[in-house]
């Protein structure tokens, strides 16, 4: 225990354990080391001396192994980069769900999970080297000033976007809330260019859809006028999505609502505390869901009665593609009778992710902690030796689709989602077997209930 490491290499491994100041070698190595007892103090896997000292002994080899190649190698490689890809590679080794997310890539993190930037509110693509709007966000800056899908932005300020990548446009467009951008904007509409000046706004992304837009370009949540069926569709779980669900069905009720169908296929997940929130907008008591993991206290997240929409049949549309929150509200609504599922047996992850902040807060890991039960106690999380996992459609209730219906579906859904002034199309339920499962269940219960 006497071999000494360089003030480098302990610094660069001081990005890994933790911030510490610049101090002579000898005094960092005993502060490693005393960061590496208290760590082991509570950790009975590596509770005994020598357990701890093969620890210290392991930490030294990559240490060395980093200073080696900072001081030999052939060419210089950034310090930072081979502590990161140390990081990388030590995360590598657990599950697919655990990572290392760098400064550079946090704040994008950030946004993903809140699902709110500031910037003017429009999607774009350049598949032909030109930056084109794919459709504007209803209420957005951009919406308020006539950008439309199709429309081509040629500047950004004084930057033209021919060959810009879309990474680069959006932080060029991305900037503090009441800051001024100009943009250059070309219509093929009606074959103009225009120069705008739009101030940015904080926007919310739409997590909570509907299936087609009404003349103000809103979404209408009544999908069938005349059976009084709702339907919504959940992209992701983000910040406010339970709120905007529950500003939804409140119109919906006072629309004297018969049926609803809630549509999470393809939805990745999102937070755990909004999919618990949308799972107790229509379950008056119960278990929603259990997480327990090796050391992190059991919890248990339970449905109270105020606020419930309840007194209607309802649907919820799954498939493969479902994960995460989407698993853990359909599981609570199938295990307690709330909800029939119809569609495909979803994707089977359900694992916890604790976001620890690295570097006071510059970069950070999520790495997995424990897993989440749905109420009857089965997993929903796939787990390399599991039998059972994920939520099944009901006896009955299954609906595959084949690779053409799929892509032919999703296809139709994205012009849906345009904000842009189209002709009157057919039933989405036309190319959607699942979806008219779920109506004809909707229709022959609502029948039974007068």
């Amino acid at each position: 225990m006497s071999r000494k490491m360089s003030c480098i290499t302990l610094l660069l491994f001081a990005l890994c354990v933790g911030s510490v100041s610049a101090q002579p070698p000898a005094t960092l190595e005993v502060e490693l080391k005393e960061k590496i007892k208290e760590s082991s103090d509570d950790d009975s896997e590596i509770a005994t001396k020598r357990e701890r000292e093969e620890y210290y002994e392991l930490l030294l080899v990559l240490a060395d192994t980093i200073d080696q190649i900072d001081r030999n190698y052939y060419e210089k490689v950034s310090r930072r980069e081979l502590v990161e890809a140390a990081i990388d590679g030590a995360m590598k080794k657990l599950d697919a769900y655990s990572d290392y997310i760098a400064p550079d890539e946090l704040e994008e993190f950030k946004v993903e999970v809140e699902n709110e930037f500031g910037g003017l509110g429009i999607q774009i693509s350049n598949q032909t080297g030109q930056l084109r709007v794919i459709s504007p966000l209803v209420g957005t800056p951009a919406y308020k000033a006539g950008i439309q899908a199709g429309d081509l932005i040629l500047k950004i300020g004084d930057t033209p976007t021919k060959g810009l990548s879309i990474s680069d446009a959006v932080k060029l467009m991305k900037g503090r809330a009441g800051s001024d951008i100009s943009l250059t904007v070309f219509h093929p509409s009606n074959n103009t260019e225009e120069s705008l000046t739009l101030m940015r706004e904080v926007i919310k992304v739409e997590t909570v859809l509907g299936d087609r837009r009404g003349d103000d370009d809103k979404w209408n949540f009544m999908y069938d006028e005349e059976q009084k069926i709702g339907y919504v569709r959940i992209t992701t779980f983000g910040r406010d999505t339970a709120q905007g669900l529950s500003e939804v069905m409140k119109d919906l009720k006072d629309r004297d609502l018969k049926g609803f169908i809630l549509d999470l296929r393809n939805n990745p997940g999102g937070l755990l505390r909004s999919a618990v929130e949308v799972a107790d907008l229509f379950l008056e008591s119960g278990t929603i869901v259990t997480m327990e993991g090796r050391n992190v206290e059991r919890q248990q997240w339970d449905a109270i009665k105020a606020d419930t929409f309840s007194g209607f049949p309802m649907v919820v549309l799954v498939n493969q593609y479902s994960a995460s929150a989407s698993e853990i509200v359909s599981a609570a609504l199938q295990d307690h009778e709330r909800a029939v599922i119809i569609g495909q047996q979803t994707f089977g992850k359900a694992s916890v992710q604790n976001v620890v902040e690295l570097e006071d807060g510059k970069s950070a890991i999520k790495i997995t902690t424990g897993s989440y039960t749905r109420p009857s106690g089965k997993p929903i999380h796939r787990f390399p030796d599991a039998t059972e996992w994920g939520v099944k459609p009901d006896a009955n209730f299954e609906v595959p689709l084949s690779n053409y219906e799929f892509s032919r579906l999703n296809r139709i859904r994205r012009q849906r989602d345009v904000v842009a002034k189209q002709k009157e199309e057919e039933s989405t339920a036309r190319f959607d077997p699942q979806l008219r499962k779920a109506l004809d269940h909707l229709q022959q219960q609502i029948t039974q209930n007068r």
